[in-house]
């Protein structure tokens, strides 16, 4: 999923809402009281798009909608391994092609209503139609005819491999058998919304209307929305219609939009926080010498690169495109501006996943970047036209952009420069390709390596290059699911992998870490791979003080 936070508001708006907190409750922070009340108070990045499951994109998003909605199977947080959510078990045909979804007869919508199998062959049939206009669409294009229907080829969902035999049992029919398929249900544009509500407030495919307000919002997850004031905090508190609403141990969660990194570790350090997003990173060495320290840093499932408009001269030229790539310095990079938080990447595909080991095609060279820069008609910058690199508003951002300017400047004597732009209005230039260099994140939805390599299909809803190869997109949608094993499913992905790298419609730059701060009280929030947040297994030890001591 697309990974950012935007710049919102400053760190007087952070330091009044501490200070008017403090003042009304006696000095009580946000972390005493929320021990006490079993309250949650969550750094969440940016401001997010929106609530609309089959609409919104981002990591923030991500973490508000798995709290609010679903999907008919969870992620354990501390394995990533699938288990029931609104489907209490589910069992597959002997060729891996059908699952049997089991629906649990006590899930209900937060307004009393069940939860039904209709409800999702309803909410795919929306998530799959081509006015929606979701970007995720192709998250369910491994069922029978799913695509057809998305490009228009047949206009009939009844065609659709799901169906709803009785209201308990959801039936899928795959095209190929898929071994993430049930990782696909713990993702937010497999969720079912709540048919009346939609309807209510217009076309079941329009996007962005009232129907997620808090006073008309109806979700199926563990909390239900209560407030929401932009660009300051969105509450929610438990949901008691909740199927598993007994394990639920939190009674509120508090998601405050803190973009400002800063502003962010200050409100840590001030009490008004549990969990920071991430770090300042000239604070890392200094939580890191801690004893006893609130900083977790962990692998993390996921990729740091920029997009190339390969639309627009010069960066059409893919020889352009290398000669940028193999003159980024990713080592010295990584040594000084990320404080050693993250790890050189060559490809878009974290090293490791699932055990799939990607190529590499290129390395740092200079002289080799000079030589097809010369080859592309710019020999040492000349007749150069310019290009610039744009990146939603983060210190962090500034700085990568910053050096990878310089490292241009001085390996190939070109002339770039670099704009940030608020996170809705980047979101819109990435979206509508209104830009030379993008600054990009891509964090696993699923722990495979399709889930990177098939963002660049053509036409994909996430491929906001330009690049399309035909060749590329059988590898991906045709050869590799229908790979015998793993190991020849993994040669098919290698040999995608190598031409898209070759071809360079982005520049890998590195693999992330997660890095957050987390108060000692904070229980059931384990460090895992995709940094998946579960807030059902969330809960508050007032009486833990370091994070060795184990919760009770």
């Amino acid at each position: 999923m697309f990974f950012s936070r935007s710049s919102l508001y400053g760190l007087g708006v952070v330091l009044a809402m501490t200070l008017g907190l403090s003042a009304c409750t006696g000095g009580e922070s946000n972390v005493e009281r929320g021990n006490r009340d079993q309250t949650f108070h969550y750094g969440n990045g940016s401001e997010p798009q929106g609530l609309d499951p089959h609409v919104v994109t981002g990591v923030p998003e991500n973490h508000l909608l798995r709290a609010l909605f679903e999907g008919l199977a969870v992620k354990n947080p501390y394995t990533l391994e699938p288990e029931p959510g609104v489907a209490q078990s589910w069992e597959f045909s002997e060729d891996r092609r059908q699952i049997t979804f089991h629906i649990n007869p006590e899930a209900r919508w937060s307004n009393g209503d069940p939860v039904t199998a209709d409800d999702y062959v309803w909410s795919w049939m929306r998530a799959l139609h081509p006015d929606t206009g979701n970007l995720y669409s192709y998250m369910l294009f491994p069922l029978v005819n799913a695509e057809e229907f998305f490009t228009g080829k047949i206009d009939d969902f009844a065609e659709v491999g799901v169906k709803a035999p009785n209201p308990l049992t959801l039936v899928v029919t795959l095209k190929e058998p898929t071994p993430y398929f049930i990782q696909l249900m713990d993702h937010y544009s497999t969720f079912a919304v709540h048919r009346p509500t939609l309807e209510k407030h217009g076309k079941f495919t329009d996007r962005f209307t009232k129907w997620t307000r808090v006073e008309n919002i109806v979700s199926n997850g563990p909390f239900v929305l209560e407030e929401w004031l932009l660009n300051r905090r969105i509450t929610m508190k438990k949901n008691e219609n909740y199927w598993n609403a007994d394990f639920v141990r939190l009674n509120r969660v508090v998601f405050y939009p803190t973009e400002n990194l800063v502003s962010e570790e200050r409100g840590f350090r001030a009490g008004q926080l549990h969990y920071t997003q991430s770090i300042p990173l000239d604070k890392i060495p200094v939580y890191q010498a801690m004893e006893d320290s609130p900083y977790v840093q962990e692998p993390y499932l996921g990729s740091y690169f920029y997009l190339l408009n390969t639309q627009r001269p010069p960066l059409d030229d893919a020889r352009v495109r290398r000669a940028l790539s193999m003159s980024v310095d990713r080592d010295t990079l990584i040594n000084t501006v990320l404080q050693k938080s993250a790890v050189p990447s060559y490809s878009i595909t974290p090293p490791g996943t699932l055990g799939y080991h990607p190529p590499k095609t290129f390395s740092y060279d200079i002289e080799e970047a000079r030589r097809l820069l010369a080859e592309a008609g710019y020999p040492n910058g000349e007749g150069w036209p310019g290009i610039e690199i744009i990146y939603n508003t983060l210190e962090a951002h500034r700085k990568i952009a910053v050096a990878i300017q310089q490292m241009w400047k001085d390996a190939l004597n070109i002339e770039v420069t670099i704009a940030n732009q608020e996170w809705k209005v980047y979101l819109d230039a990435v979206a509508t390709m209104n830009f030379d260099v993008g600054r990009r994140g891509w964090i696993g939805d699923y722990v495979d390596p399709n889930n990177f390599l098939d963002l660049y299909l053509s036409d994909g809803g996430n491929n906001n290059t330009g690049y399309a190869n035909p060749v590329y997109d059988d590898l991906i949608l045709n050869k590799a699911p229908q790979a015998p094993n793993r190991e020849e499913r993994f040669k098919v992905f290698y040999e995608a992998e190598r031409m898209l790298m070759e071809e360079m419609p982005i520049i890998p730059i590195y693999i992330y870490t997660s890095k957050h701060l987390i108060h000692p009280s904070v229980c059931g929030l384990p460090a895992n791979l995709m940094d998946s947040l579960n807030l059902r297994y969330v809960w508050l030890d007032p009486e833990r003080r370091s994070p060795s001591e184990p919760c009770t």
